[in-house]
C-alpha cells in the first residue's frame, strides 16, 4: 500500500479549520520575516505538503515623504546580482529604497498526528538604492528548520479550534560577506545571509464558527552574532487574521481574509551593543485571497503600512506574497 494518498478538497468544517500565516515575519534582515515563515491560508487537517512562496517587501521614503510599495527602479521579481554602483549612506533622497525578495521552497511532513516537521530553503535577492546608486545581491539564503506540536485540535464542533506551539532554528547557510569591486562590504541587511545561528519559538491559535474564522499567532526570535560581531536584536511579531470560507463548488473554495501584522526589534547590534540602526516598530494591514482547487492552494496577500516609529531610514512601505501549495494526506505516521 502506498504511504500517501491524494485527497479531494476538504469539507466546509475542515476548510474553516485552517491555519493562516504559520509564523510571523522573520527579521533575518530588516525586511525578511522572523523565521521566514509567512504563509497564506493552508489546509491543516494533518496534510503534509510541498510549497513555493514568494515575498516582496519594500522600505521607501523617509519620515514626511511618500512610501510607495513599488518604488521606481525596484523590480518586483528576483533580480540578478548587480554590484557595480558605489556603496553610499542614505541622505534623505526621496527616491531611496530597500527591496527584499525571497523565493522559498517549503516542505512539511507529519511524523505524528500532532507533530509536524518543516524546512524552508530560500533564494534571496536584495536591493538598495541610496542617492541614485543601486546595488543588488542575490543567492541562497539561510535555511530554516522547525517543528510544531498541535496542543489543541477540536474539529467538527460548534467552535473549531487549533493551538500549535513550535520551535526552530535558522542556520547560517547564506553568504554575508559580499563586497563591491572596490572591496567595500555591503550593508549587513542587504546580504543574502546573516552569518548567525538564530532560534525561535511560536504559538498559533485558530478558531472558527461555520464559515467565519480568525487566527492569532506570535513569534519570538533570539538572534545570534556572526563572525563580524554583528547581530539583530531579539525580535517579536504578532499577526491577526479574519477570514471567510466561500464555496464555489465541491472542489473549489475561495477564502478572502483581512490581516494585521505587527513587528518589533531594537535593530542592529555590534559586539552585543545596540547601534540604533534599523529599528523595527511598525504595523501593516491588508487583505489576502486564497483559492483551493482539489489538492492545490493558491495564495495572494497584500499588506501596506499603517504606522511606523520614526527613524532616519527608508520607512516600511508594504509586502506582497504569492504562493502555491500541493498537499497530500498521509496514511501512516512514523510515530504512533
Amino acid at each position: 500500500m502506498s504511504l500517501f494518498t491524494i485527497t479531494v478538497s476538504p469539507s466546509y468544517k475542515q476548510v474553516a479549520a485552517l491555519l493562516l500565516i504559520l509564523l510571523g515575519p522573520v527579521l533575518t534582515s530588516e525586511a525578511c520575516e522572523i523565521c521566514g515563515c509567512f504563509m497564506g491560508i493552508t489546509p491543516y487537517d494533518n496534510q503534509s505538503s510541498f510549497a513555493m512562496l514568494y515575498r516582496f517587501r519594500t522600505f521607501s521614503g523617509y519620515d514626511g515623504q511618500a512610501h510607495p510599495i513599488f518604488p521606481e527602479g525596484a523590480k518586483f521579481f528576483p533580480a540578478g546580482k548587480d554590484t557595480g554602483s558605489p556603496v553610499t549612506d542614505h541622505n534623505g533622497d526621496p527616491s531611496d529604497f530597500e527591496a527584499y525578495r525571497t523565493l522559498e521552497l517549503r516542505g512539511r511532513y507529519f511524523i505524528h498526528q500532532r507533530l509536524e516537521l518543516n524546512a524552508i530553503l530560500p533564494y534571496i535577492s536584495n536591493s538598495e538604492r541610496y542617492n541614485g546608486n543601486l546595488n543588488t545581491l542575490a543567492g541562497a539564503g539561510d535555511i530554516n528548520l522547525f517543528a510544531g506540536y498541535h496542543l489543541l485540535r477540536k474539529l467538527g464542533e460548534r467552535v473549531n479550534q487549533r493551538l500549535i506551539a513550535g520551535a526552530g532554528v535558522k542556520l547560517p547557510t547564506g553568504k554575508n560577506d559580499a563586497e563591491n569591486a572596490e572591496g567595500i562590504r555591503f550593508n549587513a541587511l542587504t546580504q543574502t545571509g546573516t552569518g548567525s545561528t538564530d532560534g525561535f519559538v511560536y504559538l498559533n491559535y485558530l478558531a472558527s464558527v461555520k464559515k467565519l474564522g480568525l487566527n492569532l499567532n506570535t513569534t519570538y526570535k533570539v538572534n545570534g552574532r556572526n563572525k563580524e560581531q554583528e547581530s539583530i536584536a531579539n525580535s517579536t511579531t504578532a499577526n491577526l487574521n479574519v477570514f471567510y470560507s466561500a464555496g464555489i463548488s465541491q472542489r473549489v473554495k475561495l477564502i478572502p481574509s483581512a490581516q494585521l501584522a505587527y513587528e518589533y526589534s531594537a535593530g542592529e547590534k555590534y559586539q552585543g551593543i545596540k547601534t540604533g540602526e534599523h529599528v523595527m516598530n511598525n504595523l501593516l494591514a491588508g487583505a489576502g485571497l486564497d483559492l483551493f482547487v482539489n489538492n492545490l492552494t493558491f495564495n495572494l496577500a497584500l499588506q501596506s503600512r499603517v504606522w511606523s516609529a520614526k527613524d532616519d531610514h527608508p520607512q516600511p512601505a508594504g509586502r506582497v506574497v504569492l504562493g502555491i501549495t500541493y498537499s497530500f494526506k498521509q496514511l501512516y505516521y512514523a510515530l504512533k
